[in-house]
């Protein structure tokens, strides 16, 4: 049983970018339930929209107008503006083990606690990908998020995802993992850590093309 709304790593290249953040979800309009904000309890309204999967969940078990612990990942808008997409909810006083188990919580966790508190704290993102631009200077970070492919047909496209912090340049093309803080709408790198070197690409392909020109 996880009993936690970020799952364990599983593999030690695991890409990944998820995290959790306390706020009241706002939708755009009645018509509209997907499109909104989460407002934080300072004000900031975050861009935000609700995965198709737990949209039954909200609409059926969670009170809008009261602040709640989302379940999210991040995106860059335009390379700069944060973006969330809500995956699920983490409120097991709220939501017991039946309603979690029957509407999908998120993806990989089981309810069996009643605490609501994390020792992370609110607003903790894990980002585990490759470092694809470092600038220690001005404190800007760079990192390549490689999905997995929803079905075969299908080839998931990676995404960036733009961070604060200081990472030396040592590190570019390595993989890393890093613990992440939410400030308003930035991203503040807390911690992190060098996995390994980013295996090169064979030019095998390339190599065989040019032979039959």
């Amino acid at each position: 049983m996880q009993n936690h709304p970020i799952p364990l790593v599983t593999d030690l290249l695991q890409y990944r970018a998820i995290g959790i953040v306390r706020g009241i979800y706002k939708p755009q309009d009645d018509k509209n339930f997907t499109r909104g904000a989460l407002i934080d309890s300072k004000g900031n309204e975050i861009d935000s929209v609700v995965l198709g999967r737990v949209i039954p969940l909200i609409r059926n078990h969670v009170p809008l107008e009261k602040p709640h612990l989302w379940v999210v990942y991040p995106r860059c808008r335009n390379n700069q503006n944060l973006h969330l997409q809500i995956t699920g909810i983490w409120e097991p006083s709220t939501l017991n083990k039946d309603v979690s188990e029957k509407e999908g919580l998120n993806e990989s966790s089981s309810i069996k606690v009643d605490s609501d508190d994390l020792l992370e704290g609110d607003d903790y993102f894990s980002i585990r990908g490759e470092l694809i631009f470092t600038n220690p200077e001005d404190k800007e970070i760079v990192v390549k998020i490689r999905q997995r492919p929803r079905n075969q047909q299908k080839k998931a496209l990676p995404f960036k995802v733009n961070l604060k912090g200081e990472v030396p340049i040592d590190y570019l093309k390595h993989f890393i993992s890093l613990d992440v803080r939410r400030f308003d709408y930035q991203l503040l790198v807390e911690d992190f850590k060098v996995i390994a070197p980013i295996p090169k690409r064979s030019t095998n392909n390339k190599s065989r093309k040019s032979l039959k020109r």
